[in-house]
């Protein structure tokens, strides 16, 4: 694999997220312990920036109020509406400490709802820099992950999930979109079956 024809897109690592305090937590701690999320991926984009590999952050904001959002949000979005989370500027939406973007890593803005690629120019970004490989990380698993995956798979890049990268609500959640849903639009695996092919 040509670490400059790949990028990883590190989705919604953020403090409401990843980080004790955080609005959803909680809901994610489990599944973050059970795979050693942060861990892997911290060492996973360490070692793939050294190798030349683009690092891209995709975290999700909204302004005070929502207004971004449809004046009846269902499903997950409500529950970021209903629970204030993700708001500019807050502590909760900032991009938790261990992964704060380096110099040369790219900040994708806009992003507003599940798939990271609507409402940003996170396409135009990877078409222009020459990207084949898009290898996804990030929450939740089965919600922004799935949606990017799927977008990515559509756009024809070579997808490749990290699955011990990536979290969700619960185990059962996490394992069924492990073992149904990953391996139709990506290649799943896990953070050092990723770092072997870059080597």
């Amino acid at each position: 694999m040509n670490p400059q024809t790949t990028a990883i897109v590190l989705i919604e690592y953020q403090n409401d997220f990843t980080t004790p305090r955080g609005v959803f937590y909680e809901g994610v701690k489990d599944v973050m312990d059970a795979n050693n999320m942060l861990g892997n991926t911290v060492a996973v984009v360490d070692q793939a920036r050294a190798a030349g590999v683009t690092i891209m952050h995709a975290p999700i904001s909204f302004a005070e109020g929502y207004g971004e959002l449809t004046g009846n949000p269902y499903g997950i979005l409500k529950g970021v509406v209903d629970n204030k989370a993700f708001r500019k500027g807050s502590w909760g939406a900032e991009i938790v400490g261990v992964l704060k973007p380096h110099p040369g890593d790219i900040l994708i803005e806009g992003k507003r709802g599940l798939d990271a690629f609507p409402s940003t120019n996170l396409d135009f970004i990877l078409r222009s820099k020459g990207i084949r490989t898009v290898v996804l990380g990030g929450f939740l698993t089965n919600c922004c992950v799935e949606s990017t995956m799927r977008s990515a798979y559509e756009r024809g890049f070579d997808v490749i999930t990290l699955k011990d990268c990536t979290a969700t609500l619960s185990r059962e959640a996490q394992e069924m979109a492990l073992t149904h849903n990953f391996g139709m639009f990506s290649r799943p695996m896990n953070h050092d079956e990723f770092l072997q092919l870059l080597q």
